[in-house]
């Protein structure tokens, strides 16, 4: 049989990715292909002797290695198909993954390396209640109901972490450890990952996050209140939980800077150039302002609208009466200006200086007798948001559980303890996520972060996208949300999704009608022209869902005795049976092939391009994807035709039949397309066969 690229099972290689990249910089430590560490000990200038039992500061457990083992397994015979109970699958942008998060994040990790721009994770606390990781093993219906713990639909067993194990930590610390390691590979290079925690693994978790993102990347710890009240615990009451911050590479990070309220920005510019805009006055002379430090020309007279003069008090006064007339300080008497007299100048002659007759006043006259003035600088909204620079406090006050609480009760679905959307929303303001960024939470529970992305963009008219994962965790019998007939908390999150998006649509449409009212509807209260005002049906509220299931495709085509098929000789009656698993969809293939491609998301849309054939797909403009069960000299040219031409072509080999000579022609004849439209990338993109 010819021999042509075949599309590869495994979805990607991290340990030969790593040792490529210690190659390019240490090409003496990668031998035939595989490390030699006192090579690269000596390339890094380590010439002493090491030896082996040598101890060094880290955090060690008992299955650490198998935890670090568990990162860099390949995920064989797994796939992301598409559901149904999506909203909006057509033109959304967001995704919802049903299933473990360590097979998601390596499903993801192909198509979305180096893509993340936020990650926030509330993973399980291990109070002893929590499920914390999944135990892969098939049982029995009977089985199931014997053992303690509970078992997904799939069969795999949720088990507990009970307190009384021996291993209660080290069983959390194999779960969180290969995810976080996962998960920082699809972290962007000015990427930041928050991490809620309690305070019974906080000190492990940091150790962790130290080995894994560095200490050098730590960013800091939040001390959140999460309760105001409650009387547990044996000696504290704990009301108080943490949020752990590390970047991929804190010298790309932006600085975290806090919201501008705009509550202060409470007066309107009635004339000039800036007639409309928000603004708030900050007196222009402070008393607590040191006068003694260092400046020289901040004490002088200003002329006030009645032309008097006014000055901060002090003992010392300029001799000449003048507008500008100043003295330096002579001690911590003599008071000063905010400002110099240059600065006070250009910011009168711009309109930014305000002048207000007050009873309050401190300013004085020459003669040292009371002014009838006050001073203000006009502080702009749409400045001050270019210009924030206050840092975030670490101490968070305003996000407790019950805000979380209310917002789900609010959409008349029930959950325990969910974040509030809010807490979310502010980590990604002051880590300045940017418009077009991608969020992820692959502990979404109630999936507060996906009403957090589509809150703020309704706000700032941003088009972030979200990624949630959430396991199919069974909601317990007696719980609110069971008897409200959620079987899962990935149903949960699912709906919420829904809703939320919906009421945020609906107060937009609120929005647009007040303003549609006043006169107002291409400004809003920023003088900014907002699009989803305008058009709320334009935000992005859908999701596609997905769900982790066996793949679909035989890698390893069989007939029915169980040997490999010829297709040289092979008689094929049956080419689905032989090519897919029954009951897959030809969208199941799609994504299936696309989980193996490089940084391509999973929401682009999929088109039909040739009139004639229906099982031929083309996956954003890019990817042709041929599953028709033959193939005609016809459907060859309309494809090599195709404008513009895809990057890489998908057949499946049993297509073609015995007519190898035909393979190869179409092959070759594709190939030369994507050559010609490629330059010098063509050997990037080629003609692949299943």
């Amino acid at each position: 049989m010819s021999e042509h690229p075949k599309v590869p099972q495994q979805l990607s290689d991290p340990i030969s990715e790593n040792l490529q990249k210690l190659a390019a910089l240490f090409p003496a430590a990668v031998k035939d292909g595989e490390l030699d560490i006192e090579a690269l000990r000596e390339e890094l200038g380590d010439f002493a002797e090491i030896q082996p039992g040598d101890e060094k500061y880290e955090l060690n457990w008992v299955g650490k290695q198998a935890a670090k083992k568990k990162t860099f397994e390949p995920l064989l015979g797994k796939t992301l198909a598409l559901k149904d109970d999506g909203k909006n699958t057509e033109t959304t942008e967001n995704l919802y993954i049903e299933g473990d998060n360590l097979e998601a994040l390596k499903l993801l990790r192909q198509n979305y390396y180096g893509e993340v721009k936020m990650i926030y994770i509330d993973p399980p606390y291990n109070t002893g209640k929590d499920f914390v990781y999944t135990d892969k093993f098939k049982v029995s219906q009977d089985e199931s109901e014997a053992e303690e713990g509970a078992v997904s639909e799939s069969g795999e067993r949720l088990v507990k972490n009970e307190k009384s194990s021996n291993r209660f930590h080290a069983r959390w610390l194999d779960m969180i450890y290969p995810r976080l390691r996962l998960a920082k590979d699809l972290l962007k290079e000015d990427g930041v990952i928050f991490i809620s925690i309690g305070e019974d693994e906080i000190s492990n978790l940091k150790q962790v996050c130290d080995e894994l993102f560095d200490t050098f990347n730590f960013i800091g710890l939040v001390t959140r209140a999460q309760k105001g009240g409650g009387n547990k615990g044996t000696h504290y009451n704990p009301v108080t939980d943490y949020i752990l911050t590390y970047s991929k590479n804190i010298h790309s990070l932006p600085t975290f800077t806090e919201k501008v309220d705009l509550s202060i920005y409470n007066k309107t510019e009635t004339s000039g150039p800036r007639s409309g805009e928000k603004y708030a006055e900050v007196v222009i002379y402070m008393p607590n302002l040191d006068p003694m430090r260092g400046c020289k020309n901040q004490r002088y007279y200003v002329e006030c609208p009645d032309g008097s003069l006014a000055i901060p008090p002090g003992d010392v006064f300029p001799e000449e009466q003048c507008d500008g007339s100043g003295i330096p300080p002579t001690s911590g008497d003599d008071k000063v200006w905010r400002w110099t007299y240059g600065t006070f100048s250009r910011n009168k002659k711009e309109g930014r200086v305000a002048f207000k007759r007050s009873k309050r006043t401190k300013l004085v006259k020459p003669d040292g007798t009371k002014s009838d003035w006050i001073l203000y600088q006009k502080r702009y909204y749409s400045e001050a948001i270019e210009q924030e620079t206050a840092r975030p406090n670490n101490l968070f006050l305003n996000y407790q559980n019950m805000i979380g609480s209310k917002e789900l009760e609010n959409l008349s679905i029930p959950f325990d303890y969910p974040k509030p959307s809010e807490l979310i929303k502010h980590l990604a303001f002051i880590s300045k996520t940017r418009k077009n960024d991608l969020i992820l939470d692959f502990y979404s529970g109630s999936s507060s972060t996906a009403a957090a992305v589509m809150q703020l963009n309704s706000e700032d008219c941003g088009s972030r996208k979200y990624i949630m994962v959430q396991l199919p965790e069974v909601c317990e019998p007696k719980s609110k949300a069971a008897k409200a007939s959620y079987k899962t908390i990935a149903e949960i999150g699912k709906e919420r999704i829904r809703r939320a998006g919906d009421k945020i649509v609906a107060e937009l449409r609120a929005k647009k009608a007040e303003l549609e009212k006043k006169g107002e509807l291409k400004l809003d209260d920023n003088k900014e022209s907002n699009p989803y005002i305008l058009n709320p049906d334009a935000l992005d509220i859908g999701f596609k869902s997905f769900r982790i299931e066996d793949t679909k495709i035989n890698w390893l085509k069989k007939d029915l005795r169980g040997e490999e098929f010829d297709f040289d000789t092979a008689d094929i009656s049956d080419k689905d049976a032989l090519d897919f698993v029954p009951g897959t969809t030809d969208y199941d293939v799609v994504y299936e092939l696309m989980l193996r491609q490089s940084n391509i998301p999973l929401t682009l849309p999929i088109t039909q391009p040739v009139p004639t054939a229906n099982r031929t797909y083309l996956y954003g403009d890019a990817y042709l994807i041929c599953l028709e069960e033959e193939i005609s000299n016809t459907l060859v040219a309309s494809l090599a035709a195709l404008e513009p031409t895809p990057l890489k072509y998908f057949f499946r080999d049993s297509a073609f039949g015995k007519d190898i000579a035909f393979k190869d022609e179409t092959f070759r004849r594709l190939n030369a397309e994507i050559a010609k439209n490629t330059a010098d990338q063509a050997d990037a993109y080629t003609v692949e066969f299943i």
